[in-house]
């Protein structure tokens, strides 16, 4: 497989379980590659994709492709029309989906399995438009699609929803639906993933949490939902930001009656986003946590990496050998290596 805007290796990780072979790793952020070389074990390509020619790249089986999310979030998508700049395809970075559509029509790969936010779905005039033009893309460079939206809170406790798009090139003869897939349920409770020694300095001080008070009673009363979260511990929290960094505010920890609250620890975040406790951050607390925010769900991409896999099991992928295939880890291997 080949590991397209990689990050850290979420994707790397769920293709790991499913016994591929990364033979190719591919971002323009050298933070996230330390991170990504540190638990990987093998170089990050970096620089703009975009100037990387399909012949450089390896002959591969499966594709896997998060592209950059922000033009076409409903946060992302408000901020730039705030700013009079374009989004969706016209934004920064929102023509990276078309460098997946260009190593799919030139190296021709198997499969592969994309990632990008639920609003994608409902983003440009009309409405759903840009979802179409990705699916005719996919299309148009002789790939069968079957997609599903859902909802990571399943196997993590964090309410996070994501778009995932399976590609089956058109001349292999196997049935696969994306929508198919069972993920486990598990609804693990934001109580189960915290440490329980966690370091006082991510206690907010009386000042920052004064002005987050203020800030959150002011948005109240002009009826927006603006302003910290302090979600319930027996429950799941909001999706982790890569802003996550900034302040901490869409995820507070209750520290019980009089206390101030605290932010999640590193640790605590990689626990939120499914990475096993052996997972390493050879970088700054702040680029720990965008590298987390931009990140996969682990857990939630495993079970569809395996069906992928699964489904090309046996199938010939002409001109190329048949990838080594190690020992399928199974969904509750996985779990246990998150929540012991």
């Amino acid at each position: 497989m080949v590991d397209l805007f990689c990050g850290i290796g979420g994707f790397r990780l769920a293709f790991d379980a499913a016994g591929c072979r990364c033979i190719a790793s591919y971002d323009i952020d050298k933070f996230a590659a330390t991170t990504y070389e540190k638990n990987h074990g093998d170089p990050v390509t970096l620089g703009d994709f975009r100037q990387v020619p399909s012949s450089e790249v390896p002959d591969f089986d499966v594709l896997a492709a998060g592209f950059p999310c922000p033009s076409f979030s409903r946060s992302g998508v408000s901020k730039r029309r705030s700013m009079g700049r374009k989004d969706g395809f016209e934004g920064e970075s929102g023509d990276l989906f078309f460098e997946i559509v260009r190593l799919l029509r030139d190296k021709r790969p198997a499969a592969a399995l994309i990632e990008n936010v639920k609003h994608l779905l409902h983003h440009g005039t009309p409405r759903g438009s840009t979802f179409q033009t990705v699916l005719d893309h996919l299309h148009e460079v002789g790939y069968r699609t079957s997609w599903v939206l859902t909802d990571a809170v399943r196997v993590v406790p964090q309410m996070r929803w994501r778009v995932f798009i399976a590609c089956i090139r058109d001349d292999i003869d196997v049935e696969f639906d994306l929508s198919g897939v069972e993920i486990p349920d598990i609804h693990p409770r934001l109580r189960d993933i915290l440490e329980p020694d966690p370091d006082p300095s991510l206690v907010l001080t009386d000042h920052y949490w004064n002005y987050m008070r203020e800030y959150r009673a002011k948005h109240r009363e002009r009826g927006s939902n603006f302003g910290y979260h302090m979600p319930d511990l027996d429950g799941p929290s909001r999706a982790l930001m890569a802003r996550y960094y900034k302040d901490g505010s869409e995820i507070l920890i209750d520290r019980g009656p009089g206390l101030n609250p605290r932010k999640l620890s590193v640790r605590e975040a990689a626990r939120l986003m499914g990475y096993p406790d052996d997972f390493e951050f050879p970088v700054s607390k702040t680029q720990a946590y965008k590298q987390l925010g931009n990140s996969v769900v682990v857990p939630l991409v495993t079970p569809m990496a395996k069906a992928v896999v699964g489904a090309l099991d046996g199938v010939p992928t002409p001109g190329r050998s048949k990838p080594e295939v190690g020992t399928l880890r199974t969904d509750e291997m996985v779990m246990a290596d998150i929540f012991g």
